[in-house]
């Protein structure tokens, strides 16, 4: 099992849902960053369950620890150690999924590769995981920072409830205003609406979560096989319950012609090198142009629904299974801190890969 992402900066996670905690240990990370624990606690305080009736209601404080790799507030150059300790799990309530195979969950395919499984809240495939994650991306965001490069991600859409203009347009600072972290309110209050009653359903609903970072300078990424969009796609996809990944124009693009979609250069009154449109999404040749990165991320309805379902259990047999627990609605809000970990994650990697390609 890989459990490592990244080549220079690179983060290695460990722990269960359902097991003493979960934690990351970053390698890689330069020598003297100023990093702050409570930013690192800011992030995780975004993406923990129990902010709003939009998610589950598990209670964690996802309290993070550093144990190794900082001294007096600044990084030391050796690896980072980041725990937080598990601290509401409720077990029972996966009693009856000890032999079943849960529709749409990883429940069979680790048994066809492991012969066993860790079935209190999925175990290794729970997207707890992704707290570690989490705190890694704020070490991440840290170092960024120093080059003016800011990740941003919100949901753009909850089922066919969406936002109707671009980014561009969007007051970004809005992010944090309401509980589904849609900086448009008007489209915010019908999504919210929209989650509640698919809850009230005991049903569940997906959606996509637009990411923007800006101040990325030209020539990030590599141009062949780590071009900067395909480690980016390798890090959403990595997330629990992402479908698909698009950047800049995506499938949409396919609609335009070259003579429409094609990003005219010109040189600005600051003398900086730029693009009269974006279609191309900040990337070109798999290396950054210095334009905003935009992309978006396609989530899955969450599998784990309390309405009844048949499926198998491990012997064959046809058996009806209704989930019980606590559990997300809807995972778009608590995903937009995931989205932006993973987006700090490859450019922190990137930038300091660029660094090898020239004097």
């Amino acid at each position: 099992m890989s459990n490592s992402f990244g080549k220079l900066f690179r983060i290695t996670t460990f722990g269960e849902s359902h097991g003493v905690g979960i934690g990351v240990i970053i390698d890689g990370c330069p020598a003297g960053l100023d990093v702050a624990a409570g930013t690192i606690q800011a992030a995780l305080d975004r993406r923990r369950p129990g902010q709003s009736d939009l998610t589950t209601p598990r209670s964690e404080a996802d309290k993070v620890e550093i144990l190794s790799g900082l001294f007096e507030g600044k990084t030391t150059g050796t690896p980072i150690s980041l725990l937080i300790r598990n601290q509401d799990q409720a077990s029972h309530d996966y009693a009856h999924v000890e032999h079943a195979y849960r529709p749409s969950h990883a429940d069979y395919t680790y048994d066809m590769k492991y012969g066993r499984r860790d079935y209190r809240g999925g175990g290794r495939s729970s997207a707890r995981e992704t707290a570690a994650r989490v705190a890694a991306g704020a070490v991440a965001a840290q170092f960024l920072a120093h080059y003016g490069i800011v990740a941003q991600s919100y949901v753009s859409q909850v089922g066919a409830v969406a936002v109707p203009v671009g980014y561009e347009q969007l007051d970004l600072n809005l992010i944090e205003s309401n509980a589904v972290r849609c900086p448009d309110p008007a489209t915010a209050e019908r999504m919210i609406s929209l989650i509640r009653q698919t809850r009230d359903r005991q049903d569940t609903v997906g959606g996509l979560v637009t990411g923007v970072v800006r101040g990325v300078p030209a020539g990030l990424g590599e141009p062949v096989f780590d071009k900067l969009h395909a480690e980016l796609g390798k890090a959403m996809l990595s997330i629990n319950a992402v479908k698909g990944f698009e950047y800049g124009s995506g499938f949409e693009g396919t609609l335009l012609f070259g003579s429409e979609h094609n990003d005219a250069f010109y040189t600005d009154e600051a003398g900086a090198v730029r693009t009269r449109t974006n279609h191309s999404g900040g990337i070109q040749g798999g290396i950054s142009n210095g334009q905003d990165i935009y992309f978006r991320v396609a989530f899955k309805p969450v599998a784990t629904i309390l309405q009844p379902q048949t499926t198998i259990n491990d012997q064959g047999e046809e058996i009806t299974l209704a989930g019980k627990g606590r559990h997300d609605p809807c995972v778009l809000p608590r995903a937009v801190p995931i989205v932006d970990a993973m987006t700090n994650l490859v450019l922190a990697d990137m930038l300091l890969r660029s660094r090898a390609n020239k004097v």
